[in-house]
């Protein structure tokens, strides 16, 4: 009889001890795909401002004839950024993929704000309906971004912060989430503020 006592207490500490775990994997599982799904927020918002892009190239190119490598320079940092956005996608909280995308959206960043400030010599360009609405959009994509890099951080702070707390620590790296996810900062000032340009 006290040997069936013993077997129910070591099953039923056994099952609570496999509850927990269980509850460790699929805590660790869940906050992994909110961050994921937080970056794809981010891609959708980076991808429209990708798409804005050509449009303002094109409107600006008439009035801003003499500024080709101005363009060029906006047109390659646009590249660059999609390039490693796609990149940063196959892999969201990596390291090396946010550094990456960060630094392009830098470049990016600073090649929109030259052009932006170039356009404020052209008097019939800054009148242009056309290029007020671009400018309005991009704005308005550029806090969407800012919002978007800001649920996805706290994402990011919530996965490694349970994911290295007391018992998490000792299962999550048994369970292939060892290393820690990475934030997303922009390091250009140009990317977290809107570019203000007055039409």
């Amino acid at each position: 009889m006290i040997t069936t006592i013993v077997l129910i207490v070591i099953g039923v500490i056994g099952l609570i001890i496999l509850m927990s775990v269980i509850g460790i994997y699929n805590k660790l599982v869940t906050l992994k795909n909110r961050f994921q799904n937080a970056f794809s927020q981010i891609e959708v918002q980076l991808q429209r401002r990708y798409d804005l892009i050509p449009n303002l190239i094109e409107t600006v190119k008439g009035y801003m004839k003499h500024e080709k490598e101005t363009l060029e320079a906006v047109i390659q940092a646009r590249n660059q950024a999609m390039g490693s956005l796609k990149t940063a996608s196959m892999n969201p909280g990596d390291a090396g993929a946010m550094a990456g995308l960060a630094g392009a959206e830098g470049m990016l960043g600073g090649a929109l704000g030259k052009l932006f400030a170039l356009s404020e010599s052209y008097p019939d360009l800054k009148a242009n309906q056309n290029m007020a609405n671009l400018q309005e959009e991009l704005t308005a994509t550029e806090n969407k971004v800012a919002f978007s890099r800001q649920a996805f951080n706290d994402a990011v702070t919530s996965y490694n912060t349970y994911k290295q707390t007391f018992p998490p620590v000792f299962f999550a790296g048994m369970f292939g989430h060892g290393q820690d996810a990475t934030l997303l900062e922009f390091e250009s000032k140009k990317i977290n503020e809107a570019p203000k340009v007055q039409f």
